[in-house]
């Protein structure tokens, strides 16, 4: 079996992928298991960040590794909170936080357009130094509700409303979400990439045991 570390410590995410990638013989093992200190998102963009996260992750373990890097994007906000959307209430962020800056701020906006759009960012790295990763995106269109709604998810669930479904993401069962969220449609087309490279036996595919790799 395959083997391939996930760049974060995030169980949720962790038990996804080893879900998702089990059917095509391919393990999934998070960084902690390793102790792999953080990355420095330094990036400007979700695919710099990704790709530092991946390439911290393979360079301390010495296997290829995925990574994510996402968030929310506020056309009110110019685009804010974008890649700063996990620590956007500042240094002792959280969940909680997050949200209330981003109501406070709507709030002083009468009348705003809230249209708001989620972004994720899958990245696969064959080694420290590859030259062609994988890097899949997906986007999710809503638009943010400043009383919050809904207990399931995390993040600014509570808060973005999905108006096809007509209720927040937080209101949205697990199993339906991902099916739709920015998130899942990133990691469908991750999936059909690395099918397409198990039909097709890749010659990278012989490189030390790595997971081949689809050029973007």
């Amino acid at each position: 079996m395959e083997k391939i570390v996930l760049a974060s410590g995030n169980k949720k995410k962790l038990a996804e992928l080893q879900n998702l990638l089990m059917p095509l013989n391919i393990e999934v093992v998070a960084q902690s298991e390793f102790d792999v200190p953080e990355a420095d998102e330094t990036g400007t963009t979700f695919v710099e960040n990704a790709i530092i996260k991946a390439r911290n992750a393979c360079k301390h373990t010495g296997l290829p590794a995925i990574a994510d890097d996402s968030g929310i994007q506020v056309s009110a906000l110019r685009g804010a909170p974008g890649v700063f959307s996990a620590r956007f209430a500042g240094v002792d962020a959280s969940d909680d936080k997050n949200n209330k800056l981003l109501v406070e701020l709507l709030s002083d906006m009468p009348d705003v357009n809230r249209d708001a759009r989620y972004v994720a960012v899958l990245v696969l790295m064959q080694h420290e130094d590859d030259a062609t990763p994988i890097i899949c995106q997906g986007t999710w269109e809503g638009e943010i509700v400043l009383e919050p709604q809904g207990d399931q998810g995390f993040g600014y669930d509570p808060h973005f409303l999905v108006p096809e479904k007509g209720c927040t993401a937080a209101q949205l069962p697990p199993q339906e979400k991902n099916a739709i969220s920015h998130r899942g449609k990133a990691m469908a087309v991750l999936l059909e990439q690395l099918n397409s490279e198990q039909r097709h036996q890749s010659p990278r595919q012989g490189n030390g045991g790595a997971i081949g790799a689809v050029e973007q």
